[in-house]
C-alpha cells in the first residue's frame, strides 16, 4: 500500500517514512500543504498522514479541499496543538483520525493499520484467496494449503499487488508505483528479484511471466 506524508518538520517526516517503509509500505513525503493537496488529489494513495501546521495551506484546508473534491482517502491528522476544539475542527473537515504530537511511533503505526483495515472492511474481504493461496491484506500474512509462508515486508507488498488483480497481467510500472516510492529511480528489474523469491516460497507455477507485459498470479 502507498502512503503520503505531508509534514514540514523534515526530520520527523524522514523518520516516519523510514519506519513505515520498514513495515512494508511505499511512502512519499512532501513538506507543504499545496503540494500535499496536489499529490493526494492524484488518487494513488491508500492513506494520507497530514500535519495541520503547514506552509502554503494548513492541514484543515487540505483535508476540506480533498473531501470537497470527492476524495475518500483515509486521513490521519497530526498536530502539535492539544485541545478539544482543534480535534473537533480536524474531524469536522473530514479527517478520519487525529494524533497529537509528541506521539509514540508504535501508536502511529497502529492507527495507520486500523484506518486501512477499516477502509478494507467496508468493501471487499481483506483475505484474498487464489487457489491454495490465502493472502490476508489486513494481518499481512500468507498461507498456502493452510500453512503460513514467511515473507519479508517487500515480498508481501509485491504479492499483494498481484493478488488484488489475480488472473490479470500486472506490469512492472504498476508494481513500482504501489510498492516502491514515487522518487525511486533505481533499476525496475529489482522486481524480478522479488518475483523469484516469491516463486521459491509459493511454487514456480504460482506466478506467470507474460513477456513484455508483466506478471500474473494464478491458482495453483
Amino acid at each position: 500500500m502507498r502512503l503520503l506524508i505531508v509534514e514540514d518538520e523534515k526530520r520527523l517526516a524522514v523518520s516516519l517514512a523510514k519506519g513505515l517503509r520498514a513495515e512494508g509500505f511505499a511512502v512519499d513525503v512532501v513538506h507543504n500543504g499545496l503540494e500535499g493537496l496536489h499529490r493526494a488529489g492524484e488518487g494513488v494513495y491508500d492513506l494520507v498522514v497530514l500535519d495541520i501546521m503547514l506552509p502554503g495551506m494548513n492541514g484543515y484546508r487540505v483535508c476540506a479541499a480533498l473531501r470537497a473534491a470527492g476524495h475518500d482517502v483515509p486521513i490521519l491528522m497530526l498536530t502539535a496543538k492539544d485541545g478539544e476544539y482543534d480535534e473537533a475542527e480536524g474531524l469536522d473537515t473530514g479527517a478520519d483520525d487525529y494524533l497529537t504530537k509528541p506521539f509514540s511511533y508504535v501508536v502511529l503505526v497502529a492507527r495507520v493499520k486500523a484506518l486501512l483495515r477499516r477502509r478494507g472492511s467496508s468493501g471487499a474481504s481483506p483475505v484474498l484467496r487464489i487457489g491454495s493461496l490465502s493472502v490476508d491484506t489486513a494481518a499481512r500474512r500468507v498461507f498456502r494449503d493452510g500453512t503460513e509462508v514467511a515473507l519479508t515486508a517487500k515480498e508481501f507488498a509485491v504479492l499483494e499487488q498481484l493478488a488484488v488483480r489475480a488472473g490479470e497481467v500486472v506490469g512492472k510500472p504498476q508494481i513500482l508505483e504501489h510498492v516502491w516510492d514515487f522518487a525511486y529511480d533505481g533499476d525496475p528489474n529489482i522486481i524480478e528479484v522479488y518475483i523469484s523469491a516469491l516463486r521459491r516460497k509459493l511454487g514456480a507455477a504460482a506466478i506467470q511471466t507474460i513477456r513484455g507485459a508483466g506478471y500474473r498470479l494464478v491458482a495453483s
